[in-house]
């Protein structure tokens, strides 16, 4: 399916569909047989506290380059969608792919996603999918004109954007309730980890009760760890969409993840992040989002500083975004992020604040 940037009127239901393959694949049964679409995002980003390396701190995994004319994805993709099956292959380069997939061996690593689904039954819609798909959990994609904000989120980019295995998906009849469970080959990973026998497991509930709601309900239970040092993870995300009026939206989100501190202990870490959106869309071609949102990992399950406090950072984001037409996105933000500890570097000397500012150039064809 193309995905464009779209008016405010539309983004409410447009946005947790692009953020999960289940809503996105429904779309396309109706769609015809074979198509092809493509995305290419360039960007430039100017990190204040100048990292020698170019590159932005190892948590950020989408626009990290600094002071640096590239690409964050492009990718082409063929979908094929009949009444009773459907595929999908999409491969892709960019800063984004380098980052998502430097554990991913040979040409895995520029597979953005591979899938085919056979539709069980003949009066519901029912699904069973296998291969590589978009992650169930969240509502940002690495798809950047898809998303409210034109950086992802802490919460986002440390949690999985894609997701290796099999699912099966039942929607109603009325199109407000998605029902997923999944059989997963590990958190974002499309080859197991190595020496790891064991599968991981997900689900996620999609409710939307009306043209101005919609709910999510997403968990992840597995290991990502060989069995000879198995740690079970634990993760929950919930967040809703709101239209509060015709021109402003509202996303509030929760992210809750848990992992054994020892192998068959009883004690867990814990980390968290909440994050809250809002935008204003004046009218179909500009747009306004204020992003507010806090992580905190204080043992370093998923970010590891080696500090007394750990991971414990703020951080506030405000974009502009014009569409001079309907699959052309221009977008500038500036974006600042506030650390208890001095987890940041400048100059060789270690700071606990960072603020880049980021503009895009996304066309969908």
């Amino acid at each position: 399916m193309k995905r464009t940037m779209m008016s405010a009127a539309l983004i409410l239901n447009l946005a947790a569909i692009s953020a999960q393959d289940t809503t996105s694949n429904i779309q396309l049964q109706s769609t015809g047989a074979l198509k092809f679409n493509g995305f290419v995002e360039g960007y430039y980003s100017y990190d204040l506290n100048q990292p020698e390396n170019n590159k932005k701190p190892a948590f950020l995994y989408s626009h990290n380059r600094h002071n640096e004319f590239t690409i964050n994805l492009a990718f082409v993709r063929g979908s094929y969608t009949t009444e009773k099956a459907r595929a999908n292959l999409a491969v892709a380069v960019g800063t984004y792919m380098n980052a998502n997939y430097a554990a991913e061996p040979g040409v895995l690593k520029n597979i953005y996603e591979a899938n085919a689904g056979y539709k069980l039954s003949r009066n519901k819609n029912l699904w069973f999918d296998i291969g590589i798909m978009p992650s169930h959990i969240g509502f940002e994609t690495a798809h950047s004109p898809s998303c409210w904000t034109l950086t992802r989120s802490l919460g986002a980019d440390n949690s999985p954007y894609f997701e290796s295995g099999a699912k099966l998906t039942y929607t109603t009849n009325n199109g407000k309730w998605v029902l997923s469970a999944m059989a997963l080959n590990g958190w974002q990973r499309i080859q197991r980890v190595e020496g790891n026998s064991l599968m991981s497991w997900g689900t996620q509930v999609y409710f939307k009760p009306s043209g101005k709601v919609l709910l999510n309900y997403s968990t992840f239970l597995g290991t990502d760890k060989p069995d000879t040092a198995r740690l079970w993870r634990n993760f929950h995300d919930v967040y809703g969409i709101f239209q509060i009026t015709d021109k402003i939206e509202l996303i509030a989100g929760f992210y809750i993840g848990m992992e054994q501190k020892t192998m068959n202990g009883d004690d867990y870490y814990t980390w968290y992040t909440p994050i809250g959106i809002l935008r204003y869309t004046p009218d179909n071609k500009w747009a306004v989002a204020l992003r507010i949102e806090y992580y905190s990992d204080k043992h370093g399950v998923i970010i590891g500083t080696g500090t007394q406090n750990g991971f414990k950072t703020i951080g506030g984001s405000a974009n502009v975004d014009f569409l001079p037409m309907k699959n052309v996105a221009l977008r500038l933000e500036a974006r600042h992020l506030d650390s208890k500890d001095a987890i940041f570097a400048k100059d060789g000397t270690a700071k606990n604040k960072n603020t880049a500012i980021t503009f895009s150039t996304a066309i969908s064809f």
